[in-house]
């Protein structure tokens, strides 16, 4: 008898001990349940704040585009273009356009001029400051020269194309 009672005392140690575990699992299944739902209320507020936001700019882009719309009505009068405003052609142009008064300047001329350079089209380069023509290459020998203002300004005038200075 006895024994039975120590095997009924440890069957029920093991009952509630299944019982506690049973509670813990279901417990950390509801926690980790109403944590997934404050996420989603997060989630969903910062979508709420994020919306607010953009109506607020919507808001106010169109309270100032209606500022401007009177604006414009009490001060300047814009109107947006009609058809009959565009042209077709220059002659129609020309035909509303009204004659140069006695102390008008004269119209703007465009000039070309010769190439200068080479064959290709492109002109020469000349230096701003000597008027001579820049040279295409270089001075490449090596040779170290003392400055002076004489080959100093035949230095400055000319361009390295390979993208180092030459001394």
């Amino acid at each position: 008898m006895n024994m039975t009672r120590d095997r009924l005392h440890s069957m029920g140690w093991a009952a509630v001990l299944l019982v506690c575990l049973a509670f813990t699992v279901a417990l950390t299944f509801r926690v980790n349940a109403v944590k997934s739902q404050v996420r989603l209320t997060e989630r969903k507020i910062a979508a709420a704040r994020q919306q607010a936001l953009f109506l607020e700019t919507e808001f106010e882009a169109r309270a100032n585009q209606q500022q401007l719309k009177t604006l414009n009505d009490v001060e300047f009068g814009y109107q947006a273009p009609t058809a009959g405003q565009y042209l077709e052609n220059e002659r129609q142009l020309a035909s509303i356009s009204k004659p140069r008064g006695p102390d008008a300047p004269a119209p703007i001329r465009v000039a070309s001029a010769l190439p200068v350079g080479g064959d290709d089209g492109i002109p020469g380069m000349v230096s701003p400051i000597t008027g001579k023509a820049m040279a295409a290459e270089p001075d490449r020998s090596g040779k170290k020269k003392p400055t002076t203002t004489a080959n100093l300004s035949d230095r400055l005038s000319r361009v390295d194309t390979a993208g180092t200075r030459s001394e």
